[in-house]
Formats: C-alpha cells, sequence, structure tokens
C-alpha cells in the first residue's frame, strides 16, 4: 500500500515521471516486500542486540525491563511472607530464625556451624550485592564489573596490599579453631543462597549493573575486615607534614602541631595511675634528628569520621545497673553499613548489629555484657622514603648494605578490555605503592608519596575476629580484657558494661613500639633505626575501671595525659565532643536510657562556647550594615546549639570557617607542594593567647592585618555570603534549611538514596552530622536481671530498594527516636512483635 500511495502523490506533479514511477514501483514490488521483510528482521536483530548489551555503564536494558527476570521482579510487599520451611545443604540440625516488625533476624541454632551457617544465609538474603560490591571495591575487582572508570581505585587497592594484607589475616583466622568454623560456616550459609539464586531474584543492583552474583569465599570477609582498617586507620598526612617541615622549618612546625593539644580531656581520666613498668622505648633515630634539625632546609584526615561511646555506673544510674550508649559515626549510605541481628546457640545469646560479610556481633550485648567502639587513631601506618641502587629497583639500601625487593603480580580484569596487569615492588617495610609520580593518576590520594614504602599494621597478620567471638560469649569484665588481647586493628576504644556493675574502657589495639613523634613525617628508609622496633605490651593499653567520676567515655579524643609512657600519635580527634559529653554525664544523676538518648542528639558546641565571646569583643558594631547587625544580634541572643532550626549556628559556623581560612590561607594554600594546615584547636588557642601573632598578618597584601582585621573581615564575609545565598537574615538561614542532609546509596544510584532532610548537628559536636557522615547506629543498653537494649540506624534492613524495609527506620533515626530491640531468651519466646518464622532443615537427599 505505500507504493500506490507514494504513486498518487506523485501523479499529481508531472505524468510522465508519475508513470515512470509507478511502473518501477510495480515491477519492484516483489522485491520490496523481500527487502522490507529482511529489514525489519535485521532491525530486530539489531534491537535484540542493543538490548542485551551494555553500554558504558548503561545496563543491558533488555534484561533489565524484562517482566520475568527484570526489574518488577524486585518489588516487595511490606507483609512478611507467612512462615516458611527451607531445606539446605549443609546445615547440620534444624535452624529456627524469627523475624520482628522490623525484619530483623532472631537466629536459634543448636550448634555453632549452623548458627554462623544461618547468619551468613539471612544475611545474604537482604544484603547480597552490598556484601559482594564492598569486597570487590577492597580487593580490587570493581573495574571487572563497572568498566575501566574503576581502573584507578583498583589500582590503588592493589598497590596499598589490601588483598595482601587480607591474605595475611585469613591466615590468622583459620590458625584458630572457633573462628576458622565461624568464617567456614559463614561462608557456606552465603553460598547456599547463592547458588539458589536465579536472574529473575538477583539483586536489582546485579541487573543494573550487568553482571552476577559469584560465591563467597572467607577471604571476602578478611577484605571487609581490611575496608575498616583503611576507613579507620589508613588516613596519613605524613606528605602534608614533611612539606610543612620542608617549608617552615622545625621550630614553627613545633610550635604549630604539638603533640598535645591546647585543650585536652583525655579518655583515660588525667592523673590515673598506670599499674606497669614499661618496656624500654626506642631511641630516636639519628636520621630523624637530622631531619628536625635540618631547620630551613627544603627537602587526610577527615574530620567526622569517628564515633561517641560511654558508660555510667550504677551509682548514677536511675536503675542502680550501669548503661551503656555508642553511636559510631561512619559514612551513611543505603544499604546501612550495619544489620541488626541477634544469635542464639548454647553457650551464646548475643543481639546488636553485624556488618554484612562477616560472623559475629560487632556492637551488641548479651545477658550480662554490653560493648561498644569508638576509633582510637592511633599511628599504624608509616611512609619509608627508599633509595633504590639504580633503575631496575630491585635494590634497596637499608641497613648499610643493599637489600633484594621481591614483586607481587596483581592481574586486574576490566571489563570490556584487556587484563592490566600490576607489578608492585615489596620491601621489608611493605609495598611500593608508587614507584615515582608517573605512576599516580590525578584520581588517586595526593597524600601518598612515590617513591616510598608503606607499614601499615593492615597488612600484618592477626585474628581480630576472635575478640568477637569472646565479646560475644563474655560475662564479666575479666572475659572482656581477655578478647581484647586477640584485637589489632583498626584500633577502638573498647567500652564495656556489665551486670556485674562494672563500667570500663580500653584504646585498645596492636601498637607499634616508637621512638617520640616516629612517623609523624615520611621516614628514612635506610636508617633501620627508624623500623617499627617491637609493640607495646597488650597489658600496657591505657585502660581504666570503675574511675571514681562514674563513668568512661571517649568521643576520639586523646587517649591519655602527657604521663602515658608510650607514644600512640601526635595528634587526635578534637576535644570538643569528648568535652561535652564529660561534662553533661558529670552533671546527671539517676539517669536512664532516654537520658542517654537524649545526649547522643545533642546539638551544643563547645567550639563556639570557647571561642564566640572573643570573636564577639573584635567586632565594632557601628561599622556593621543592617544586614550585619541583624545577624550580630542573632548570634547574641543564640543557645550555641546547632539546632535544625537555628540561625545563629549558620551565622557562626559561617564565621569561624571564614575565620579559620583568613589566618591560614596565605601561608598554607601552596600550590607548589600540599601542606597541612593547623588544627581547630591550635586555632583557637591563637586567637585566645596569641592575638598579636604574626600569622593574623596577609602576607600577601602590602598592608599588615591585626586578629581584629581578621575577625572583622570574615564576619562581614560570612554575612554577606549568606544574604546573597538565603536573601535577609530569617528562615532561609537555619542551620537545617543552608546544610541539609541526605543520604545516598552505595553506588550513588539516582533515585537509591533518600531525599534531602533537615537536621541539626555538626563536625565537633555530639551529634556529629557532617556531610554524608554521622551517627550510623545509636544504641543504649541498661544492664540489669533484665538487659535491655535500645537501637536504631538511618535505613533498614532489606538491600532492596522495593522493599519497604530499605529506609523504614530512617524516621526514628531522624527524629532521634531508638527502637526497643527485640531480645529472646529461646525460640518459643512469645511476642506480639515476631511477624514470621523460617526454619531451616538439613537437605536429607
Amino acid at each position: 500500500m505505500p507504493v500506490v500511495q507514494s504513486h498518487s502523490s506523485v501523479t499529481t506533479n508531472k505524468f510522465g515521471a508519475a508513470w515512470l514511477f509507478s511502473y518501477i514501483s510495480i515491477s519492484v514490488q516483489p522485491y520490496m516486500k523481500i527487502f522490507r521483510a529482511l529489514f525489519s528482521v535485521a532491525l530486530l536483530g539489531v534491537l535484540i542486540w542493543a538490548l542485551q548489551t551494555k553500554f558504558g555503564p548503561v545496563p543491558p536494558v533488555g534484561g533489565f525491563i524484562n517482566p520475568a527476570t527484570g526489574f518488577w521482579q524486585n518489588a516487595e510487599s511490606k507483609n512478611l511472607k507467612n512462615d516458611e520451611t527451607l531445606q539446605l545443604d549443609g546445615l547440620q540440625d534444624e535452624v529456627i530464625i524469627r523475624y520482628d516488625e522490623n525484619r530483623v533476624p532472631h537466629i536459634f541454632a543448636k550448634n555453632e556451624h549452623d548458627l554462623y551457617f544461618a547468619q551468613g544465609y539471612v544475611t545474604a538474603t537482604d544484603r547480597l550485592w552490598q556484601m559482594d560490591i564492598q569486597t570487590r571495591s577492597a580487593g580490587g575487582r570493581l573495574a571487572e564489573v563497572v568498566g575501566p572508570d574503576a581502573l584507578e581505585t583498583d589500582r590503588y587497592h592493589r598497590r596499598t596490599g589490601m588483598v595482601y594484607g587480607a591474605e595475611n589475616s585469613l591466615r590468622g583466622m583459620m590458625k584458630d579453631p572457633r573462628t576458622k568454623l565461624a568464617v567456614e560456616a559463614y561462608t557456606a550459609g552465603i553460598n547456599q543462597y547463592v547458588r539458589n539464586l536465579t536472574i529473575r531474584n538477583y539483586p536489582i543492583e546485579f541487573k543494573l549493573l550487568g553482571y552476577k552474583p559469584e560465591e563467597w569465599t572467607p577471604l571476602n570477609t578478611a577484605l571487609l575486615l581490611k575496608l575498616m582498617s583503611e576507613t579507620l586507620a589508613g588516613g596519613s598526612d605524613d606528605l602534608e607534614m614533611t612539606n610543612t617541615l620542608n617549608k617552615f622549618g622545625a621550630a614553627v612546625t613545633k610550635d604549630l602541631f604539638p603533640d598535645h593539644n591546647y585543650q585536652e580531656d583525655p579518655i583515660i581520666p588525667t592523673g590515673t595511675k598506670w599499674n606497669f613498668t614499661p618496656v624500654p622505648v626506642p631511641k630516636t633515630s639519628e636520621s630523624f634528628k637530622a631531619q628536625m634539625m635540618s631547620g630551613n632546609k627544603p627537602k587526610a584526615r577527615v574530620e567526622g569520621i569517628g564515633s561517641n561511646n560511654w558508660a555510667v555506673s550504677g551509682s548514677k544510674s536511675a536503675s542502680g545497673y550501669p548503661l551503656l550508649a555508642n553511636d559510631p559515626h561512619l559514612n551513611l549510605t543505603f544499604p546501612s553499613i550495619w544489620y541488626q541481628i541477634q544469635l542464639t546457640a548454647p553457650g551464646v545469646n548475643v543481639c546488636g548489629v553485624s556488618l554484612p560479610g562477616s560472623p559475629y556481633v560487632i556492637i551488641g550485648y548479651n545477658n550480662k555484657t554490653s560493648w561498644g567502639f569508638t576509633n582510637v587513631d592511633a599511628d599504624v601506618l608509616d611512609w619509608y622514603q627508599l633509595k633504590f641502587k639504580d633503575n631496575t629497583k630491585n635494590e634497596y639500601w637499608y641497613n648499610n648494605r643493599w637489600n633484594k625487593t621481591t614483586r607481587r603480580t596483581e592481574v586486574i580484569k576490566v571489563r570490556g578490555k584487556p587484563d592490566v596487569t600490576e607489578q608492585v615492588i615489596y620491601t621489608h617495610f611493605g609495598p611500593v605503592v608508587y614507584e615515582d609520580s608517573t605512576q599516580k593518576s590525578r584520581k588517586v590520594p595526593v597524600n601518598v608519596p612515590a617513591g616510598t614504602a608503606l607499614r601499615w599494621i593492615a597488612h600484618d597478620e592477626s585474628n581480630d575476629l576472635l575478640a568477637f567471638h569472646l565479646l560475644n560469649r563474655g560475662s564479666n569484665y575479666d572475659d572482656y580484657r581477655k578478647a581484647l588481647t586477640y584485637y589489632s586493628a583498626p584500633a577502638q576504644n573498647f567500652i564495656f558494661a556489665s551486670t556485674g556493675k562494672d563500667i570500663a574502657i580500653t584504646p585498645n589495639g596492636r601498637y607499634p613500639l616508637k621512638f617520640k613523634e616516629q612517623g609523624k613525617f615520611i621516614l628514612d628508609g635506610t636508617d633501620a633505626a627508624n623500623d617499627w622496633q617491637g609493640w607495646i605490651p597488650a597489658a600496657h593499653n591505657p585502660t581504666v575501671k570503675n574511675p571514681p567520676r562514674g563513668f568512661v567515655s571517649s568521643a576520639n579524643q586523646s587517649s591519655t595525659d602527657a604521663t602515658y609512657p608510650y607514644y600512640l600519635n601526635w595528634q587526635f580527634g578534637n576535644y570538643n565532643r569528648g568535652k561535652r559529653i564529660n561534662n553533661r554525664l558529670a552533671a546527671m544523676s539517676n539517669i536512664t536510657a532516654d537520658s542517654l538518648r537524649l545526649l547522643q542528639t545533642d546539638n551544643y558546641s563547645i567550639t563556639a562556647h570557647d571561642i564566640l565571646p572573643t570573636l564577639l569583643n573584635y567586632l565594632d558594631p557601628t561599622k556593621l550594615d543592617a544586614t550585619q547587625r541583624a545577624a550580630l544580634t542573632e548570634l547574641k541572643q543564640w543557645n550555641l546549639c546547632y539546632d535544625a532550626t537555628s540561625i545563629g549556628a549558620s551565622i557562626f559556623n559561617s564565621w569561624w570557617v571564614n575565620v579559620y581560612s583568613m589566618i591560614w590561607k596565605d601561608d598554607f594554600d601552596s600550590p607548589n607542594a600540599d601542606l597541612r594546615w593547623p588544627s581547630r584547636d591550635r586555632t583557637i588557642q591563637l586567637l585566645l593567647t596569641q592575638p598579636k601573632a604574626k600569622w593574623f598578618d596577609d602576607v600577601k597584601t602590602p598592608s599588615v592585618e591585626t586578629c581584629a582585621d581578621i575577625v572583622s573581615e570574615a564576619f562581614n564575609v560570612a554575612v554577606n555570603d549568606l544574604a546573597k545565598k538565603h536573601s535577609k537574615p530569617g528562615k532561609g538561614w537555619q542551620w537545617g534549611t543552608i546544610r541539609p542532609s541526605k543520604i545516598d546509596h552505595m553506588a550513588n544510584l539516582p533515585g537509591f538514596g533518600s531525599q534531602e532532610f533537615s537536621t541539626g548537628g555538626n563536625s565537633g559536636i555530639v551529634n556529629a552530622m557532617s556531610g554524608g557522615a554521622g551517627p550510623s547506629w545509636r544504641m543504649v543498653v541498661e544492664m540489669g536481671p533484665q538487659v535491655k537494649g535500645y537501637g536504631v540506624y538511618p535505613g533498614g534492613q532489606s538491600g532492596n530498594p522495593g522493599s519497604f524495609y530499605y529506609t523504614n527506620m530512617l524516621q526514628t533515626w531522624k527524629e532521634g527516636k531508638l527502637n526497643e530491640l527485640l531480645f529472646l531468651k529461646s525460640a518459643g519466646e512469645k511476642s506480639e512483635r515476631i511477624k514470621t518464622t523460617l526454619t531451616l532443615k538439613k537437605d536429607r537427599h
């Protein structure tokens, strides 16, 4: 028919030509039908190919929209399934798993193998893709599924020895029969789930990214633990500090970067006596002395990642028994880093949160004890400048002779591209991450110095899981102390409370025995005296039990006062959060779980308390315009709390940021070398006690600025900037409006994160909401004859964005509330909160 229509239209123009076209049309009509049929088949073929092919980051669309296997299959109802029984290969006996209203599994097994098998199985059911992508990231295998864009991330993880370290840790885990059993059973449980998957029920991210789940291995669990070490003990500013030393010299560096803060409120109360005889500390190496005496000879840490924890004794509680609280501050993501669970088998009944990919409860409680963590920030990562014999880099100079290097081959698979092979040089220190600057991509962290070897605690053989095995089963203080001896890294402030009415805290980990400031700068790798010389005995780790003040606490601040005989680090978190927590706990009495819940969401700023009166004194109101005077009035009325509705918090925060920047930018913002900027604490000290310091002068202007000039100018800039962006002072200036929060999907997949929402808190505040980081799990535990736990994290148990249980606990978390955690005594205990039961039975076929 189209041919006839064409002929008809042409006849209205020129008869002759129309006749010819008509003739041709009639003549070729049979062939055109064949052509069109062939064209249609070819087009269909191309379409089918296109739908099944991944173009760049875009997944194969055909599979994704397939009604039988695509994303439609991932929608889940709010209603949990009816009771169900599954027969699984690999079990030794029956396991009962009871799910509560938040889809939290309560696992009851008759032996330890089945307990961890079931833990692996249910965790994979909810979080398989999260487990896969996290361990792919740690193991340098992202490019294998997402293509060349992830290659530099993979190179970085391979070259920093993440896999090497995981292999060493796995060796440690497998040496102990208890952790070997747990890891292997957990692995078997995950794989039982993976083997039963079909493309129809793959987690949606596998469909989006166009790859399929693979079986779990014990090495994956070790890689997951390395990822935590990277997050909490993988930061370094040795390169920036070395650049700073080279630019300003030893005297200025020592003045601006002291080994103890101006303001301190250490974790172990000042004045605590050490009940041990210290082992000899290594002498400062000659090469380090030369480095520090070189005078003017020229040759990343992220605030907000931290945590709070505290425990109060029975003397301060309403019940007469201790209470414990913990809120680890980590990156907030969907799915959450945590997975809530109860694990019960003969000899163990424990409740809390686990890490998807690892057996055991990591933070939690049992019938006798409770525990939690904050990061210590010990210096357990150092860089050593190397001297190679020649360009082959087969030998390096160390201890007055040439020593052989070795090479480790890392093969990185890249989707759609040939494999990339890395030959990583290893010395006795560890890997040479980048041999020279040409190996460094702009995508890798700038604080990795080229031509140096990395010495990192995360590379050493360890069995950190054994500490959790014992904590899960502990019944008293002695059990807690014994468990801690097996823990290596990342060093944590282990807090503890028991029904025996003990409380304690121990900044704990495996600490290298160092001379003072060893590792503050890049070290000379030719000098054997710069090596780690041994280890601080575990019994000498700082600790305190039942202090007279009636509470223990930590917020990443310094572990001890200056009397502790060993060197742990020269810098820790600012004292602000710890100071606020200690002030509040000291003033509180008849403490309840709700008292501690409110303290976890406290928005009071110690920084503002310390510095705002001084800043205000420098302002001359007669020189302010109407908007600036209105802002000044807001500040004078401010209650110093970073509440979501606070306007004063917005003004102070912007003012403080500008004051800090204007003091240091002219000296420390260098285009030639990254320099370490002085800390917030040192800046406060400068403002309070050294108003005539030379650092207030902007060296880039011909005039000489004073402290008052800088503070006044910073105020004007801050207020003018707020007015420009948010109009006149008013509702648009509220802290929660100008600094909204948001929780993204782990892979930043559009639509899989939360909407922006208003929230209080900030870095340096007990409620440490900052950017994409904050309280990843809030927990309060009441010890006593009937232990009660409360907790919440921002998200839900399910990793499926199509599930009600993907975000169902977010609102509770945003409101600062906690859920009472269901802690069952037995599988048969009745509870209205139990919504369904899954029974796992041994497959007899």
